[in-house]
């Protein structure tokens, strides 16, 4: 369908926890210029190394070229993505596509934190679909989101990974703007992260939904009174997953974090959940755990990501 048409942009399921602040605003409405970003990638391997070989972008999405400057992985395309905008404002429906084929090496991060500022109309929405073909290695690793005072956001994530495929996919969300003393003033975060097969069989699906004013998020079973909560999914034929699953959990025995790690369903790979309110000591664990899977699965350290 055109990328234009509201049923390509907009999720087919909004939470009700989001929906229900559906509304107009008194400034730019959805589907206006700049509050519909689309941002399409396509990656090949071609001759000793993963190209970029498809390209769409429509304000305010955006990457630079990929970057080839892993010394383990000379091959591996590293990608900035990247918003011409400050961050994630009321009205705003985001969507990104990416396709790596079969035998290609891909890291996407973001260029910084996202931003979600003050809504007083309406929500924001933000959908990121990431295809990995037969043998392929993809990081996803975008840096956390922040959803400022008064914000309500949905992002649903969609990795559609082939059997023979790796995907490591992290998240990370913050209570706020902390050097502020801004601590779960948002309206919601809400936030599916789904892992298919490329039939369309769902694998796993991990929800979250954050809704300070409904019931509070600082007891168990959500924040339990933290500031920060990261993930890492990692998804991959070339270790079993329980050994996965192990490395992960060394990773972190020895940090003093809060933290669980399980075997992702149909032993597709292994997952982690993190919580703490050092956000420095998050990003340190969430790093330590990305070199650990990264030396298992493909035998290379993880790369210095300087983005400053």
């Amino acid at each position: 369908m055109p990328r234009l048409d509201p049923r390509h942009y907009e999720p087919a399921r909004v939470p009700h926890q989001v929906r229900r602040y559906a509304g107009t605003p008194d400034t730019l409405a959805v589907g206006r210029p700049g509050k519909v970003g689309l941002l399409e990638l396509a990656f090949e391997r071609i001759g000793g190394r993963t190209e970029l070989t498809g390209h769409y972008q429509k304000s305010p999405l955006q990457i630079m070229r990929p970057l080839y400057f892993d010394p383990a992985r000379p091959d591996l395309a590293v990608t900035l993505l990247m918003s011409t905008g400050g961050g994630i404002l009321q009205a705003d429906r985001l969507r990104t596509d990416i396709r790596c084929g079969a035998d290609t090496a891909v890291h996407l991060t973001t260029q910084a934190a996202t931003k979600v500022y003050r809504m007083e109309h309406d929500y924001a929405t933000q959908l990121v679909n990431l295809e990995a073909g037969p043998g392929a290695y993809v990081e996803y690793l975008p840096e956390p989101v922040i959803p400022f005072v008064d914000s309500r956001f949905y992002q649903r994530t969609v990795l559609t990974a082939d059997a023979g495929a790796t995907v490591l996919a992290g998240e990370t969300v913050l209570a706020g703007r902390l050097a502020r003393g801004e601590r779960n003033a948002y309206r919601v975060f809400a936030s599916d992260l789904e892992v298919r097969r490329p039939g369309g069989e769902l694998v796993a699906l991990d929800t979250v939904r954050l809704e300070p004013a409904d019931g509070g998020v600082a007891g168990r079973a959500v924040l339990g009174g933290h500031d920060v909560m990261s993930s890492l999914y990692v998804l991959s034929p070339l270790a079993p997953a329980a050994r996965i699953a192990d490395v992960l959990h060394e990773a972190l025995a020895e940090r003093g974090l809060l933290y669980g790690v399980s075997v992702l369903p149909q032993d597709s790979g292994a997952w982690l959940r993190l919580l703490d309110s050092d956000t420095r000591a998050c990003a340190a664990a969430l790093r330590a755990a990305w070199e650990a899977v990264r030396r298992l699965l493909i035998g290379a350290p993880a790369p210095d990501l300087r983005k400053t």
